[in-house]
């Protein structure tokens, strides 16, 4: 008698057990859920570089030249601080520039060459929450700052990705404006990087270079860094692209909004 009523007590314990179990595994799950959301929410506020390059793609040696000009040196990201001078607005009225770009809220626009992000957080606050602004530059030590600057400013619709010289790794057909500050005229491979923007464009889209003018001797700029419009429909041309507006109203710079061709 006394061993069946311990048999009946070990298999209550046993439930009990059991019982207490599942409790904790719901409290877990339900613990769990809310932490999974929030988890994924930090992903995609935590503006993470998008660093997945393919290195199994040959770059062919860069260019020094194309088509009569001479390509320029990137940038090194030592030289930042230049990119967010103070008399940067007096100089260029980046203000009036983005003003002439007219985007729209909800808009896929690439910062192309960012750097730092001088441009980049100013277009994302512009394209709004429901937009999104692709910071591309093939130096991650500039995406580093440019991430640094968006926490700041608490901007998370950024996303930065390191291209290489030859691709900048937009999704195909989505961007609606590809945007290049004083960046295209240092591309070392400017075919294949024309081809690529080109395949990034949506119906409609356009890439807009902004280049110091050329033809203007008193813009205080090495002529390698400069470019006549003359030379830039030269290049982008030829490419499938053709000019759709031009702005001539910045102090030392083109503005020159280019489509795709039909």
């Amino acid at each position: 008698m006394s061993i069946l009523l311990l048999s009946q007590y070990m298999r209550i314990v046993f439930q009990v057990v059991l019982f207490i179990l599942g409790l904790t595994a719901v409290s877990v799950s339900a613990d769990d859920a809310p932490r999974d959301k929030k988890s994924k929410t930090a992903s995609r506020r935590s503006l993470t570089v998008d660093l997945r390059i393919d290195r199994t793609v040959e770059i062919p040696p860069s260019q020094t030249h194309y088509m009569g000009r001479e390509i320029a040196q990137t940038m090194h990201y030592t030289g930042a601080p230049w990119l967010v001078r103070e008399s940067r607005q007096r100089e260029e009225d980046c203000r009036l520039l983005l003003e002439a770009l007219q985007i729209q809220p909800g808009q896929t626009v690439c910062d192309l060459g960012c750097g730092n992000g001088f441009y980049t957080l100013e277009l994302a606050r512009r394209v709004g929450s429901e937009g999104t602004v692709y910071a591309v530059d093939i130096q991650p030590q500039m995406l580093r700052l440019l991430v640094t600057r968006a926490r700041q400013e608490k901007l998370f619709n950024i996303q930065p990705v390191l291209g290489t010289f030859i691709d900048p790794r937009l999704p195909k057909g989505k961007v609606d404006l590809v945007f290049c500050v004083d960046v295209y005229h240092e591309f070392s491979h400017p075919e294949a990087m024309l081809a690529r923007i080109r395949e990034s464009l949506s119906i409609g889209g356009q890439i807009v270079l902004a280049e110091f003018r050329g033809e203007d001797a008193g813009v205080p700029i090495k002529p390698l860094h400069k470019m006549t419009k003359a030379q830039v429909k030269k290049e982008l041309e030829p490419n499938g692209f053709v000019l759709e507006r031009e702005f001539d109203e910045l102090p030392w710079q083109h503005l020159m909004f280019f489509g795709l061709q039909k």
